[in-house]
């Protein structure tokens, strides 16, 4: 049996610039990919604009999962280019699926991600979250253990995510936050998929 003692948790984020389109516009934007995992194996939650840094903070690892937080094409655009030069399975909430045909029409994800379903690797275990709002399938990634939650476009530092959008709601995002995301600790550190980190207690206020 290998010793888990010596496999201390790691996170990786590697930065990619991009656009987002939807509704007939485009934004120039920066998005947060998070590698999660330890020296030997990983996860990598969403897959933005380049796969190239992408696989270099993967760093060799075996990838166990790219878990996409939401299905807008800024999130998941490089998502079938990574899996096949990583040999790693895709999985999205069903929710979000006309988002996903949109920008990969001839391959469906490998499999959903429900409310509650769980994640290991390495150390780490993921719990998601399912956060609607911004858009229907949005989910977040819990580590209870590791006192952070990867909030995708959820939440941000200083409030919620766009939903001024197709297939998005004002009210279905708030209700997402305050019962899905304001009740986890105060200290719980909020790892948001565009610009810095932020806590649940910073954004409760």
């Amino acid at each position: 049996m290998r010793d888990q003692s010596v496999h201390l948790s790691r996170l990786d984020r590697v930065i990619t610039h991009g656009t987002f389109s939807i509704d007939g516009e485009d934004f120039e934007v920066d998005n947060n990919i998070w590698i999660v995992g330890d020296d030997d194996e990983c996860i990598v939650i969403d897959a933005a604009h380049e796969a190239a840094p992408i696989v270099a903070g993967i760093d060799g690892r075996h990838v166990v999962m790219i878990l996409c937080t939401h299905g807008h094409n800024d999130h998941i655009n490089v998502a079938v280019e990574l899996a096949d030069a990583v040999g790693a399975p895709i999985a999205l909430h069903p929710d979000d699926r006309m988002l996903w045909d949109v920008v990969h029409p001839d391959r469906a994800p490998d499999q959903p991600i429900a409310d509650g379903d769980v994640f290991r690797v390495g150390s780490t275990t993921l719990r998601a979250l399912h956060t609607p709002g911004h858009s229907p399938g949005g989910v977040s990634l819990y580590d209870e253990a590791g006192g952070r939650v990867f909030s995708g476009d959820t939440l941000f530092k200083g409030g919620p995510g766009a939903t001024g959008r197709s297939f998005s709601d004002y009210d279905t995002i708030l209700q997402s936050i305050r019962t899905r995301l304001l009740t986890l600790p105060p200290d719980t550190v909020v790892h948001t998929g565009h610009g810095d980190d932020t806590t649940i207690g910073q954004e409760a206020e």
